[in-house]
């Protein structure tokens, strides 16, 4: 009875912002992930951008914890009228839950996707004392050294340890995980040839390239990255290799069709604002405008392909 009462009071609740125009007062937008780092950087640049278009205040929230959980369960249970978004990633929203023992929401149940924001490809880096120029010969010495080769991840579960995983299942190859505790601790060993090679954001590692520190194979895009436009794709010698973070802005369930379009047409603006797009691709960033239909499919379509390799590989996080 409880929760029949809880979701007539989310659907009046909606009714009501539905009559009324949108926005009338300050936006929240939630980032579950702590201040500093490309995920912030994106979503306070379009909050910036967003509050000038909407003529309202987007204020932005970090609530990092729990391998995101925290910050994703205040907005999925938050009421539906469009004033508290989240700031959604693939690997957090999306893919934590089927790692986890037990998550407190159902990110395709729980969430209305409202428009996707950028892409960016991983990149596949390695010590330069690895004796490989290239995807195919490092496939090629992998092979020939079954568990020899290591490979650095920011965590158990995240992009860089699942490209990792991606790339052994299609290669047919045995690579050594070693997981740390955040991308500085992986990037000191990687770079002090502790560790062997690494997928990583292109921010993250472009210097230590361009000075040497470490070696540049290819990018986890389905194209080359014009960023760094020379640089082959994984996929150009792995078919089916396909490595990418994604940022997205997610509403409750339930929030009012007309708000989500609202918030979709003012969000491309942004993401065509000349300015906007300047600042993301000089960090490896590509803005990427979708419906809230394309985002739903495409939300969908990575869940699937990365929960049946996270499922074979028998990939868990402990939570917490």
């Amino acid at each position: 009875m409880r929760s029949m009462w809880c979701s007539l009071l989310l659907l009046f609740a909606a009714q009501l912002v539905s009559a009324q125009p949108y926005p009338t007062r300050p936006i929240r937008v939630v980032i579950p992930y702590p201040p500093g780092g490309p995920t912030d950087f994106v979503g306070r640049t379009v909050a910036q951008k967003l509050a000038t278009f909407l003529g309202q205040q987007v204020v932005v929230d970090n609530r990092p914890g729990a391998g995101t959980i925290i910050g994703s369960e205040l907005v999925a249970r938050a009421t539906p009228d469009g004033y508290t978004l989240l700031f959604g990633t693939g690997g957090g929203t999306f893919l934590a839950p089927l790692m986890l023992p037990k998550v407190p929401y159902d990110p395709l149940r729980d969430f209305a996707p409202v428009a996707m924001l950028v892409m960016s490809p991983q990149v596949l880096v390695v010590h330069p004392s690895v004796p490989a120029t290239s995807v195919s010969e490092l496939v090629a010495l992998a092979k020939s050294q079954p568990g020899t080769l290591n490979f650095a991840s920011v965590g158990t579960g995240t992009s860089p340890h699942l490209g990792g995983e991606l790339l052994q299942s299609l290669t047919g190859t045995k690579l050594v995980h070693v997981p740390y505790k955040g991308t500085a601790p992986a990037m000191t060993d990687l770079i002090s040839g502790q560790v062997h090679l690494m997928f990583s954001s292109m921010p993250t590692v472009l210097a230590h390239v361009k000075s040497g520190r470490l070696r540049l194979l290819a990018t986890g895009g389905t194209k080359r990255s014009a960023v760094i436009a020379e640089t082959p794709t994984v996929a150009e010698s792995v078919p089916g290799f396909e490595l990418v973070t994604w940022y997205a802005i997610f509403a409750p369930s339930r929030t009012p069709d007309a708000v989500i379009r609202r918030l979709n047409i003012e969000i491309g603006k942004v993401l065509a604002d000349s300015e906007s797009r300047e600042r993301m691709t000089a960090q490896g960033l590509e803005p990427a405008i979708m419906s809230p239909e394309e985002l739903r499919r495409y939300t969908r379509e990575d869940m699937s392909r990365w929960g049946r390799l996270i499922k074979a590989a028998g990939i868990k996080q402990s939570g917490g």
